[in-house]
This record gives C-alpha cells, sequence and structure tokens, in this order.
C-alpha cells in the first residue's frame, strides 16, 4: 500500500487557493455587473461551483481505491456530490448557487469526519479556508 500525503505540500495550497480564483472573480464580477450578460456569469460560477463541488466527492473514491478493502461509504459517498452539484445546474440558477452553498459546508463536515480514517486530516485546515471563501463566493450574489 502506497503512503499517503498527509499534510499539503507547497504546490497543493498553491493550486487549492488559485482554485479561488474563478469563484472570487465570477462572484465579484456578478455583484458588480448587471448587464446583459449578467446570467451567463451567475452560470459560469455555478458551473465551477458544479465542477469543485464533484471533485471534493471524487477525493473519496481516490482514498477509497487505496485501501486493500474499499470503504463502501466513501465509495457512496464519492458519487453523491457530484449529483447534487448535477442536479443544482437544472434549476434556477439562484437556487442551484443556494445548494451549491450548502453542499460545500456538507461536504467538509462529511472530510471532518472521514479524513482522519484515512489519514489525511492535517488537509482539514486549508479545506476549511477554502469552504469558507468559495461559500462566500456562492452565497453573496444570492444574498445581493
Amino acid at each position: 500500500m502506497q503512503t499517503t500525503q498527509s499534510s499539503p505540500t507547497l504546490i497543493a495550497r498553491a493550486i487549492g487557493y488559485a482554485g479561488l480564483i474563478p469563484f472570487i472573480g465570477l462572484s465579484v464580477i456578478s455583484v458588480l455587473w448587471n448587464g446583459i450578460h449578467h446570467s451567463a456569469i451567475l452560470f459560469s460560477l455555478l458551473a465551477y461551483g458544479a465542477t469543485i463541488i464533484s471533485f471534493l466527492g471524487a477525493i473519496h473514491w481516490g482514498l477509497a481505491m487505496r485501501e486493500e478493502q474499499a470503504d463502501r461509504i466513501a465509495i457512496i459517498w464519492g458519487v453523491i456530490p457530484s449529483l447534487i452539484a448535477w442536479g443544482s445546474l437544472i434549476v434556477d440558477t439562484r437556487w442551484g448557487l443556494a445548494c451549491q452553498f450548502i453542499t460545500l459546508w456538507i461536504c467538509f463536515f462529511v472530510d471532518f469526519k472521514r479524513y482522519p480514517k484515512f489519514g489525511v486530516s492535517q488537509w482539514l485546515s486549508m479545506r476549511f479556508q477554502l469552504t469558507v471563501i468559495a461559500g462566500i463566493c456562492l452565497a453573496l450574489p444570492v444574498l445581493i
């Protein structure tokens, strides 16, 4: 069995935080711009959120695949975020953003419970920071 990177490397941190650029940029633009392409900007934010939420579920598949006997909970949970993210794309954009906000936090709490089992709980500090900022970016266009 391979070893697990127990804490984020510098490159993982850099890429993780860089992943906030679309969240921040699209959220700020959607709040400041109410022109002709406003709905496209909101949908772009929604689509990016769906991509990230799907990624968060996929992490659990990757962790489960490393085990000699795959963890059924991790395999099942691994697909749930992507199904919710897909659903968020087919409802009203503002409802979709609200759904993604909630889903991001559910993903964090699942990770908080599950990461220690896989020896990666040191990633939770960064995950929390990313979730706070991404969550604010998803909520801002809904609230303003």
